[in-house]
């Protein structure tokens, strides 16, 4: 899977324009999110929308490079047509340059530029600096009363799971972390936490994620601690 950047620059343009449209960029949304590729019936049903709508939808998103389809038997089907191979589409990009979705690269740059400035002034390890600097620039994108609302704006797409709390689905620093994920990982689990704090959760309300595709931290509910 590559990023937008891979492909020409007029198509780059093209692929961004295209999700201006309203239904296009909730279905591009919702099979970026998903864990598997997605069904047309699945994804109508999903944003309530006709089929022929999502189906128009996502084949335009095909044609725009930003998903990819893919044909495969259904399982657990009998009767007739039951053998008959479904149109699936999955992501075709792990991400759009111009932040769909978002990613803040600048905000990981500032912070380890300030987390080299505090080591150096206070005399402690990089490392030991960097959280501290997360800590306090989450605790500054905090919203009180509103973490999921902080989360939306700062680009981690928050999405419900099955036992009251949310799964980040996007992760604003992706590509640092696939090669460097022992120092942006923690530096990211920091970050959360004192936008947590400030929002009047606990710190612990942020744990380590391990679904894939997803970001590294998870939220486990947004009413302890209230």
């Amino acid at each position: 899977m590559g990023t937008s950047s891979d492909l020409p620059w007029l198509r780059r343009i093209a692929a961004v324009a295209s999700l201006g449209e309203e239904n296009r960029r909730a279905l591009y949304e919702y099979v970026v999110g998903a864990r598997d590729a997605v069904g047309r019936d699945e994804a109508a049903a999903a944003l309530n929308l006709p089929r022929s709508t999502a189906s128009f939808h996502l084949d335009r998103l095909v044609t725009g490079g930003l998903l990819r389809s893919e044909f495969r038997k259904p399982t657990g089907k009998t009767g007739p047509g039951s053998g008959r191979p479904s149109k699936l589409y999955r992501p075709a990009l792990e991400e759009v340059s111009a932040s769909v979705p978002d990613r803040n690269y600048d905000l990981a740059g500032e912070l380890m530029a300030s987390a080299i400035a505090h080591s150096q002034a206070e005399n402690v390890p990089v490392s030991r600096a960097l959280l501290d600097v997360a800590h306090a620039s989450g605790r500054e994108a905090g919203r009180p009363g509103n973490f999921i609302g902080a989360l939306s704006d700062l680009g981690y797409q928050p999405a419900p799971d099955d036992g009251g709390g949310y799964l980040l689905l996007n992760c604003p620093f992706h590509r640092l972390s696939r090669n460097h994920a022992d120092v942006v990982c923690p530096m990211n689990g920091a970050f959360l936490r004192g936008a947590a704090e400030t929002s009047g959760l606990p710190a612990g309300t942020v744990v380590a994620g391990t679904d894939p595709g997803h970001c590294c931290a998870r939220i486990t509910s947004t009413t302890e601690g209230r």
